[in-house]
């Protein structure tokens, strides 16, 4: 794949954060053709401008692709957000970075063998995507994440309509518990003088739990 096409440093940026690494390249497993993308995709998917394709056959095999929308591609590497996050590619680093976080996310508890839920999967996509910019837009500001930063990305966000009921219950019950979970990253970390490696290790431990105990340690006395 061209360079110009490449998403891995968003590979890279959730990867440091959180310790982690697979034997596997995002970019190998990228797609930007709409037409393959529904192809490989269900009959009755949403056009989306992301989303993480994936298949089991009986043998448990499972095959995965990450779409992402061609133009969406292009200008994230033509405006690299790692290098300097602005209004203007916030939403493209948002998109692309949620679809890394599927991509990351899964593939490692597959290394380790463990089974993903959907609500998971979506509830670490927001923390990455909260994390992930609160870290960038600290170095651009001397230390400093905008106060706005949780509630433009967990009060202000809205719910497609043709979201079966289903889902749109799982991407409300996400963002509530990530919501909460930033919240109180907020108020341990972000807004006292606290080494930056106590955030990490919260990141970290959060990023290795599995569903149902993330949800008792948001829930859990602060």
């Amino acid at each position: 794949m061209a360079l110009a096409n490449s998403i891995r440093p968003l590979q890279h940026h959730l990867e440091y954060i959180y310790g982690v690494s697979v034997p596997l390249d995002v970019d190998d497993f990228l797609i930007t053709d709409p037409e393959l993308a529904r192809r490989l995709g269900d009959a009755d998917q949403r056009e989306t401008p992301e989303k993480l394709l994936i298949s089991q056959d009986q043998e448990d095999q499972v095959d995965i692709a990450l779409y992402l929308d061609s133009e969406l591609v292009a200008r994230i590497n033509a405006d690299d957000p790692l290098a300097q996050l602005h209004d203007d590619n916030l939403v493209d680093f948002c998109t692309a970075l949620e679809g890394v976080s599927h991509f990351l996310y899964l593939t490692w508890n597959f290394t380790l063998s463990r089974e993903v839920r959907p609500l998971e999967l979506e509830m670490q996509a927001e923390v990455d995507k909260y994390i992930a910019i609160a870290i960038l837009l600290s170095r651009q500001c001397q230390g400093r994440v905008p106060a706005r930063l949780r509630h433009w990305l967990f009060e202000r966000c809205h719910f497609d309509e043709a979201l079966a009921a289903v889902e749109s219950r799982r991407y409300q019950e996400a963002n509530r518990y990530a919501a909460k979970y930033c919240y109180q990253l907020e108020q341990r970390y972000l807004r006292r003088e606290a080494p930056p490696t106590a955030l990490i290790q919260d990141l970290r431990t959060f990023y290795r739990l599995g569903l149902q105990d993330k949800i008792r340690r948001i829930e859990g006395p602060a």
